[in-house]
C-alpha cells in the first residue's frame, strides 16, 4: 500500500513538519503551510509542497490535521478555503488535535457527505519525538477507516492504541490524559518553586525527586525547562502555555458535562490562566513556574 500511498499534511509547524518528514521515508507525502520558510524545509525533507491547502489536498488517501481547536478544524475542512470538497471519496482524515469531543459529530456527518471518514487520533509526544516515530497515538474510528489510516498511524506512533470503535473515543481518552498532564506540570512547578523557597539547589532536588517515589513522566520532561524559566530567554518553547489553558478548559467541559468534581484539574487549570493573563501564554508551559513565584529566591 505503501508505495501509492498519498497523505497530505496541512501544517508544517512544531509538530507538522517532523511529522511530515517521518511520513515522507516510506510514504508520498504532500505538504501545505502559509509560511514560505517551513515550506521550503519541507521541501529539503522529500515533502511535495504546493501553493494552497486545497492543491495539496487533492488525489490523497489521507488528511493529516493538526489544528487549535474545533472551530479551526471547521474552518481548515468546511470554510471559505475548506479542503473537505477537493477530497476524493474514500479518503480519511486524521485528526491528531485535542479539541474535545463536542466537535466531532458535526465533522463526521458533514465529512459523510462527501464519503470521507473521520479517525480520531489525537496524539502525545512532542517535535522530537514525532520525528522519530515515538507518538503516543488513541484512536477512536470506524473499523474500516482505522485500516485506511494504518500506514500513517503506524509510521508516527510507537503506541497506539484503538480505544472504541467511533469518532470521539479518542477525544474522551485524551481528555483524560491532558487532565494529569496538566495537573502534573502544574504540581512540578509548584515542588520546584517551594525547594527555591526552602534554599535547597533546584537541579539536585529534581535529581532527587526523580529517582524516588514522587517521580514522573512530566517531572523528569518539564523539570529542567522549569529550572530554566528565570533565564532571560526562558526554556524552549516545546508545549505554549496557552495550550494547556485550552487543554484544561476541555477537561473542565467534560467533567462537568458528566457531573463529576474536579478539584485538582480545576486549580491547574487556574494557574494556566494567570499564566496567560500575565503574558505567558507563547512561552513554553514549563513557565507556570513563574506565576506561583515570579522571582528566582535562590542564586
Amino acid at each position: 500500500m505503501s508505495d501509492h500511498y498519498t497523505v497530505t499534511v496541512l501544517g508544517l509547524g512544531a509538530m507538522g513538519l517532523p511529522m511530515a518528514t517521518r511520513l515522507a521515508s516510506e510514504l508520498t507525502v504532500h505538504g501545505f503551510d502559509i509560511a514560505e520558510a517551513r515550506l521550503q524545509l519541507a521541501a529539503e525533507a522529500g515533502v511535495h509542497t504546493f501553493a494552497t491547502a486545497k492543491e495539496a489536498a487533492q488525489e490523497t488517501d489521507a488528511l493529516l490535521l493538526a489544528v487549535r481547536n474545533g472551530e479551526q478544524l471547521n474552518d481548515v475542512l468546511f470554510g471559505e478555503n475548506g479542503v473537505a470538497s477537493v477530497l476524493k471519496p474514500g479518503a480519511v482524515v486524521i485528526l491528531t488535535s485535542t479539541v474535545g469531543t463536542e466537535a466531532i459529530p458535526a465533522t463526521v456527518e458533514r465529512l459523510a457527505e462527501f464519503g470521507v471518514a473521520l479517525v480520531d487520533a489525537p496524539l502525545s509526544g512532542g517535535p522530537k519525538r514525532a520525528g522519530e516515530g515515538d507518538l503516543l497515538i488513541v484512536v477512536g474510528a470506524d473499523p474500516a477507516a482505522y485500516e485506511a489510516a494504518r500506514p500513517v498511524l503506524e509510521l508516527l506512533a510507537s503506541t497506539l492504541t484503538v480505544v472504541g470503535d467511533k469518532p470521539g473515543d479518542g477525544q474522551a481518552l485524551k481528555t483524560v490524559n491532558q487532565l494529569l498532564c496538566g495537573v502534573h506540570i502544574a504540581a512540578a512547578a509548584e515542588a520546584m518553586a517551594l525547594a527555591d523557597a526552602l534554599g535547597l539547589d533546584q537541579a539536585k532536588t529534581l535529581a532527587a525527586l526523580e529517582a524516588g517515589a514522587a517521580g514522573s513522566f512530566m517531572l523528569s520532561n518539564r523539570g529542567p525547562r522549569i529550572l530554566e524559566a528565570y533565564t532571560e530567554e526562558g526554556a524552549e518553547v516545546l508545549s505554549r502555555l496557552d495550550i494547556f489553558v485550552k487543554d484544561m478548559g476541555i477537561v473542565g467541559k467534560a467533567t462537568r458535562a458528566a457531573g463529576l468534581a474536579a478539584p485538582v484539574a480545576a486549580a491547574a487549570e487556574q494557574l494556566y490562566l494567570l499564566g496567560q493573563a500575565q503574558g505567558l501564554a507563547a512561552a513554553d508551559d514549563s513557565a507556570v513556574i513563574k506565576v506561583v513565584a515570579p522571582t528566582k529566591r535562590t542564586v
